[in-house]
C-alpha cells in the first residue's frame, strides 16, 4: 500500500448524497448516521486546514421527473420523494467556502458545474465518501477517473443498500481507479 501524503491546497473532499432522503435508508456495513458522524469529522479536517469540502446532492424532482428512467431488466421502484429530501444534512453544513453541488443522476459530473468548481481551484484529487458507495460515489469516481483526477476512497465513511455491492466497490474496483483509505488516515496524510 502506497503511503498517502495530500496537499490541502489541491485536495477536496466530495461529499456524495448525504442528505435527508437517502440518509433515512438502511445501509451496510454501517447505519447512515455512522456514515454521516464519519463524514462530519472528514469535513471539519479538510476545512480546518483550508481544503475544499464539496457536498453533493440529488434531486429527482418532483415525482422523481428530473431521474433518469432508460429501458431496464431491473425497474427501479417510482420515486416519491418527500419535501425536503434533497436537503443536505445539517451536521455536514453547508459552511463558509464549501460549494454545494445538486445533480439529478447517480453521478456528480455530468449536468452540473462540479469539474469548473475543482479544476478552477487547482484541485488534482478528490477524496470521495457518501452513500450509496456502489451508485452515488462509484458513478462519480468513474468520471473523475477519466478525467484524470486522484482519487482516495473512505472506506469507513461509505456504505451501501447491499453489503456484497459495497464490498466489490471497496475491494475490487475502487483500488483499481484509486486509494482505499480510512478516516485516519485521511486525515493524517493532510497534514
Amino acid at each position: 500500500m502506497l503511503n498517502l501524503t495530500l496537499d490541502p491546497a489541491s485536495t477536496a473532499l466530495v461529499v456524495i448524497d448525504l442528505q435527508k432522503g437517502i440518509a433515512s435508508m438502511p445501509t451496510v456495513p454501517m447505519d447512515p448516521s455512522e456514515v454521516v458522524q464519519h463524514a462530519a469529522v472528514m469535513a471539519d479536517a479538510f476545512r480546518a486546514r483550508g481544503s475544499l469540502v464539496v457536498l453533493v446532492r440529488v434531486d429527482p424532482g418532483p415525482g422523481g421527473v428530473l431521474f433518469p428512467r432508460p429501458i431496464t431488466d431491473i425497474e427501479r421502484p417510482p420515486m416519491k420523494p418527500a419535501p425536503g429530501w434533497s436537503e443536505i444534512l445539517p451536521e455536514l453544513g453547508p459552511k463558509d467556502g464549501d460549494v454545494v453541488i445538486t445533480k439529478h443522476q447517480p453521478g456528480a459530473f455530468y449536468g452540473t458545474d462540479l469539474e469548473p468548481q475543482l479544476r478552477r481551484r487547482k484541485i488534482d484529487t478528490i477524496v470521495i465518501c457518501g452513500i450509496a458507495t456502489n451508485i452515488g460515489v462509484e458513478a462519480t469516481a468513474r468520471v473523475a477517473f477519466e478525467y484524470g483526477f486522484n482519487l482516495v476512497f473512505v472506506r469507513d465513511a461509505m456504505a451501501a443498500r447491499d453489503v456484497d455491492l459495497h464490498e466489490m466497490a471497496i475491494t475490487k474496483f475502487f483500488p483499481t481507479i484509486g486509494r482505499v483509505r480510512t478516516i485516519d488516515q485521511v486525515v493524517a496524510a493532510l497534514g
